[in-house]
């Protein structure tokens, strides 16, 4: 195999030397984000971007039963675009499928402050930016949430709190996982409601790719 010539050992360089300096003025986020024209995230980005939530099927409010949760759709569709890796924060029991029987049983937890045992956990480190998702909860993130930031050292690292809901907005999410982690830099939270993430999917483009540029 021949060498190339020095002249272009230098081009070369030189055009390593750029891509390395646009790299590292790029924000965690902006970096992980695909283009506009739709190009899926890359290796890199999937190594580096979290995409972890909560989310309930069977009867829900607004939308009857269910068999992919409202809050894992709007997640599906961040992962899709950046190129994150999709964890399911799951405890290690199940929730009652009757709609009121989980609303109690939330309120239960809520009432007591519990930590839920997880099904299974994710060790954080690899990740700079992890977005976080879940349904509102009697004004507040499901407890297995808390269980969740609570377990994993978020030091340095960005966190992206997204939501979905039936009226309730954001339920100050970015100030109550703030609080959980004050390590990490915590942003603005998207807010869906439940029945439009579940009724009008074709929105979830739009309204995600916004909110990912717009930290």
């Amino acid at each position: 195999m021949k060498f190339m010539k020095c002249s272009c050992l230098r081009n070369a360089a030189g055009a390593a030397a750029v891509i390395l300096a646009s790299f590292s003025f790029c924000s965690p986020v902006l970096a992980a984000v695909q283009s506009d024209s739709g190009a899926a995230g890359t290796e890199g980005s999937q190594n580096r971007v979290l995409v972890a939530y909560f989310s309930r099927t069977s009867e829900n409010y607004a939308v009857g039963s269910i068999s992919s949760g409202n809050t894992y759709l709007v997640a599906k569709e961040i992962a899709e675009q950046t190129g994150g890796r999709l964890f399911e924060i799951r405890t290690a029991y199940s929730y009652p499928a009757d709609y009121g029987e989980c609303v109690k049983k939330a309120r239960e937890e809520k009432d007591a402050n519990t930590r839920p045992e997880l099904a299974e956990n994710i060790d954080v480190s690899p990740y700079d930016v992890i977005y976080l998702g879940a349904p509102v909860w009697h004004g507040d993130l499901p407890m297995a949430v808390y269980t969740f930031l609570e377990s994993g050292d978020f030091s340095g690292k960005t966190v992206r709190p997204f939501n979905t809901h039936e009226g309730s907005g954001s339920s100050g999410f970015d100030v109550k996982i703030g609080k959980a982690v004050p390590g990490a830099s915590v942003t603005g939270v998207l807010s869906i409601q439940g029945k439009e993430a579940q009724n009008e999917t074709h929105k979830l483009p739009f309204k995600v790719r916004n909110w990912i540029k717009s930290e």
